[in-house]
């Protein structure tokens, strides 16, 4: 059978999903290639730069110049504080605006049909408002219109999209969870209050439901704002710190899946 197809489950997590490029340099040098991405919220920023061609250094460049001022386009709240149209262009830039199926690796990016409450999973289209819609924090942006259809953040569903990552092909699925809740009494604004109530929600869920990845990664980034653009490179190192832990238990699991398969 040859190599194991090998997917990324990028979670949601705000700014602390920078931990996601920390892991992808890891893997990427440690000659552990995944095959395809499925993302939610900031796993699906992230994940959709890489897999439009951003190599490793550029992700770090951009990680470390990133800055609130880029996305932070205020209207009259009626759907959400947001119109997220600056940071939809942003995107549209860093992935050269290319189609979802045009990038260097197949991608999922997920995002929830806010009026039917069900999960919705790009693959093709435009990729800015598929990456849009996936991090569309309900109230903080306003929901993405994708033809007749508006959609919020892929986390409120799905935090860590392990099941589409299986469903696009992965033999073995290398989850990686920067969202988990821990107590904060840091609350004060109405941002600092949505994010929190999604960060309890979602805590609840996966505690609820589980996620079946192969191998789970979970960077040490609670004690780091989910809300703040600041301390990135700290956070990335986190992801790199844990994905270099968990080196030897995605070896071995690759070898299993060898001997199983041959």
């Amino acid at each position: 059978m040859g190599e194991p197809t090998i997917g990324l489950a990028l979670g949601s997590g705000g700014a602390r999903g920078f931990a996601h490029v920390g892991v992808i340099k890891v893997l990427s040098e440690s000659g552990i290639k995944f095959d395809l991405i499925a993302g939610s919220s900031m796993g699906a920023l992230v994940g959709s730069l890489h897999a439009a061609g951003q190599d490793i250094d550029s992700l770090y460049r951009l990680a470390s110049t990133f800055k609130r001022k880029y996305f932070l386009d205020f209207t009259l709240p009626k759907m959400g504080l947001l119109q997220g149209e600056r940071i939809k262009e942003y995107i549209k830039l860093l992935t050269f605006n290319k189609k979802l199926e045009e990038f260097d690796l197949p991608i999922g990016v997920v995002a929830t049909n806010l009026y039917d409450g069900n999960k919705k999973v790009f693959y093709e289209g435009s990729a800015a408002s598929a990456v849009r819609a996936s991090i569309s924090i309900p109230g903080i942006f306003i929901p993405e219109r994708i033809e007749d259809q508006l959609y919020i953040d892929g986390g409120v569903i799905d935090r860590v999209p392990v099941s589409v990552a299986k469903t696009m092909g992965a033999d073995i699925v290398i989850g990686v969870d920067c969202a988990h809740y821990t107590p904060n009494t840091g609350i004060y604004s109405i941002y600092d209050v949505i994010i929190q109530s999604i960060d309890i929600m979602q805590d609840e869920l996966v505690k609820t439901i589980g996620t079946r990845a192969d191998i789970m990664l979970k960077p040490e980034v609670s004690t780091y704002s989910s809300r703040a653009f600041k301390d990135t490179m700290d956070i990335i190192r986190e992801g790199e710190k844990e994905a270099k832990r968990k080196l030897s238990e995605i070896e071995q699991c690759i070898e299993k899946w060898k001997e199983k398969n041959k």
